[in-house]
């Protein structure tokens, strides 16, 4: 128990909270790691590159709408639609009968009209997609940017292209990962296939999911647990809370996380410093031993 509450005191001090003594132990026994794209493996603080609006609309019209669907959101996306929203001097009002649809956008009521955004995914879904607008997602999405799209039951409205870069060092980390023990890292996300290999190819990520709902990271969870015994998924968002809970530890990011995330994870990294993940591993590894040199 000494060695339990003197390793709890020693994360905290890293930077690392540990939600009890048997999360310590798991750490040194993980094979496979599961990480969300956004806020995690990338900055989680995505620029906006460009705004496309169709039918007539205008650039303004369009980030009015996003910005007030957005208003209440803590997602990077959403933060990122609405920063550029007010750099460029537009009044952000917050939209009424705002329902989330996890992994997939946001409707509500704005102005007396209904509006929804989503990605390209959930744009598919609604089939409203035209072919001007598909070739102009596609382009987006071939040069690594993310596609949003805004609309109502009529037409849409148009496109907002955000982009996100990798953390600086997630390379080294990853690296570090490996060298720990760790067999395999796979990329779990929402955003579409292009976009998330683009991604894996700059970091050196072994396995890519992208396009997926909160039901599918945990299935594809379950289906790594089966395949590699001790996995952890790393998360921030209210999305990768189901995917949490599943993994034999879950670890948020207690900065840009969601409330969601962190209560449900077994780890938070307060810092959301990666860097901290290999010095966790061996301090697990390190806590075990002493705790078996006391025992014997």
């Amino acid at each position: 128990p000494v060695s339990i509450v003197a390793a709890l005191a020693c994360a905290a001090r890293q930077g690392i909270l540990i939600k009890g003594g048997i999360y310590i132990e798991t750490p040194a026994h993980l094979n496979a790691i599961a990480f969300d794209k956004t806020g995690t493996l990338t900055s989680g603080d995505p620029i906006v590159t460009g705004v496309y609006p169709f039918n007539g609309h205008s650039q303004e019209e369009l980030l009015s709408r996003a910005a007030a669907l957005e208003a209440r959101s803590n997602h990077p996306l959403a933060k990122a639609i609405l920063r550029y929203t007010e750099q460029r001097g537009i009044n952000v009002a917050s939209a009424d009968n705002v329902t989330v649809l996890p992994g997939k956008g946001v409707t509500g009521l704005f102005n007396g009209t209904d509006f929804w955004l989503g990605s390209r995914r959930y744009l598919l879904e609604r089939s409203q997609e035209i072919p001007e607008i598909s070739e102009k997602a596609i382009a987006l999405e071939q040069t690594g940017q993310t596609v949003i799209a805004i609309g109502n039951d009529r037409h849409i409205c148009g496109l907002i292209a955000v982009a996100d870069q990798p953390r600086a060092d997630i390379r080294s980390i990853l690296q570090a990962l490996r060298q720990n023990g760790i067999q395999h890292l796979a990329m779990l996300t929402g955003d579409n296939r292009v976009t998330a290999n683009n991604i894996a190819a700059q970091i050196g990520i072994d396995e890519v999911h992208a396009e997926l709902l909160p039901a599918d990271k945990v299935e594809i969870v379950s289906q790594m647990v089966e395949k590699y015994g001790q996995v952890a998924m790393i998360g921030d968002g209210v999305n990768d809370a189901p995917a949490l809970g599943r993994a034999n530890l879950g670890i948020a990011m207690g900065v840009l996380g969601s409330d969601a995330a962190i209560e449900i994870a077994d780890i938070a990294l307060m810092g959301d410093d990666l860097s901290k993940l290999p010095w966790l591993i061996g301090h697990s590894k390190r806590t075990l031993a002493i705790i078996r040199q006391n025992i014997a």
